[in-house]
């Protein structure tokens, strides 16, 4: 790929809408944009300062496309640091895509899949985990999301991992001070010092790699099964969840046979809901395929709601899964309590803690579930603002990075050399310089970008 070439694409959706716009960027980008739009002052938008625009008209061969605002951004002060230019027409489809191709017949090459925010990265407007952020904010399906991508995107995962790699550039500058300059007169290194320094240093790594899975359920939400007995309301529950009939409701049981899937948004949290098959023995062989359907499900599922009938006793099948789920993340959800109680609640809340009670018949209780999931999963507690890191590869280099560092410990509590304890060290900086992207090689660049959309 030359990296010189001008390039354009659509940045809006490709949906109708009141604006659609098309971005420009390169050496070349005014210049092309003068090829097919125009002023109607008549100035040429080479001759503009950036930050500036002006209203006119875009061309093609065949004439006439749109009114048209373009506005003129000059490198270096630009979002990818080049020269650019945006130009915003009606948000008809058929318009933006007519005002893309008149730009690539007038020499624009079309932009690959994230190459806006990578020529940002490479030319030094951001930092990759700054780059990553950018598309996290797109996908952001809640305000928790959202704020923690805004802060990585503002460099707060940076500054973080910059904090731990610092203190790893300052325990191996003292070491490789000590081993290569014995006859100085320079502080010895300590046992004690660097058992303290390299324990700070892994609690830190330790505390990142907890926090990924308060991120990763912030941005992507979390794997929710609706499990239970026959007849107990899951599906109910799922259509209130949900806000649309998702589940046949019916007073007969093994209504549910198959895997019934919906992702909502409760509260602030976002749930990939599964409704499953009522558990139970049955010589029914398709409702058996939806029972053993809706275990496995239950084993893969992070968040567990398991529903009780207020009006029923506890049967065999409750309290067998109440066995199954109760060390697991789950919420106990007692529904039907518009009904005379008859359920033994002391049996569940002895196993377990965050209990529920709701009518989903009645659509009461909603609230009281919602803040139930944020507290179990801890979400409170998480501060966006600090950073968390936000993907698999940050993941990696963190999990790396701790690794040489546990290197590093088990070097010095077997007696190795200093030399030996600062191999491991250095390996360790390299992994979190990788995680900014200071180190990153051209495959892990391609790879972070290719996942972005094409315009952004």
């Amino acid at each position: 790929m030359n990296d010189n070439q001008t390039i354009a694409a659509i940045s809006t959706a490709m949906a109708p809408g009141g604006i659609g716009m098309i971005r420009i960027s390169g050496e070349q980008a005014m210049e092309l944009a003068d090829k097919v739009f125009r002023s109607i002052s008549g100035r040429k938008l080479i001759d503009f300062k950036g930050y500036t625009g002006a209203y006119g008209k875009v061309y093609d061969k065949d004439g006439e496309i749109d009114e048209c605002v373009a506005f003129v951004y000059r490198a270096p002060h630009s979002y990818t640091g080049e020269n650019v230019v945006e130009l915003c027409c009606h948000g008809g489809v058929y318009l933006v895509k007519r005002a893309l191709r008149a730009c690539i017949d007038a020499g624009a090459r079309p932009a690959e899949p994230g190459e806006f925010t990578k020529r940002a990265f490479l030319n030094g407007k951001m930092g990759l985990t700054q780059a990553e952020a950018v598309m996290d904010l797109i996908s952001a399906q809640g305000s928790h999301g959202a704020k923690a991508a805004l802060s990585a995107r503002e460099g707060a995962i940076y500054r973080k991992i910059h904090g731990v790699a610092d203190q790893l550039l300052g325990i191996s500058a003292g070491l490789a001070a000590w081993t290569d300059y014995p006859d100085e007169d320079i502080e010895e290194v300590s046992d004690e010092n660097l058992t303290r320094s390299l324990a700070e240093v892994k609690n830190s790594l330790e505390k990142i790699l907890r926090d990924y899975d308060t991120g990763k359920i912030l941005r992507e939400g979390v794997e929710t099964v609706i499990i239970g007995r026959p007849n107990v309301g899951k599906s109910t529950l799922m259509n209130l969840l949900s806000g649309t009939q998702k589940s046949i409701v019916t007073q007969i049981p093994g209504t549910t046979r198959d895997v019934v899937e919906e992702t909502i948004q409760l509260g602030e949290v976002i749930l990939n809901l599964a409704d499953t098959a009522g558990i139970r023995d049955t010589d029914d062989i398709v409702e058996a395929a939806g029972v053993e359907l809706a275990k496995q499900r239950l084993d893969r599922s992070y968040l567990i709601l398991a529903v009780f009938d207020s009006s029923d006793h506890l049967t065999d099948e409750d309290k067998e899964l109440i066995e199954r789920v109760k060390d697991r993340p789950v919420v106990a959800i007692i529904n039907k309590t518009d009904l005379e109680r008859k359920i033994e609640l002391d049996y569940i809340r002895e196993n377990i803690p965050h209990i529920v009670e709701i009518s989903a018949a009645a659509g009461d209780g909603v609230d009281r579930l919602s803040s139930a999931i944020f507290d179990l999963l801890s979400l409170s507690k998480a501060n966006q603002d600090e950073g968390i890191i936000a993907n698999e590869r940050q993941r990696l280099c963190v999990m790396n990075c701790l690794n040489s560092v546990n290197e590093a410990v088990n070097a010095q509590a077997f007696g190795e050399t200093l030399d030996a304890v600062g191999v491991c060290i250095d390996e360790a900086i390299d992994h979190l310089l990788v995680l900014t992207g200071e180190k990153a090689t051209q495959a892990v660049v391609d790879e972070v970008f290719s996942r972005f959309c094409v315009g952004k």
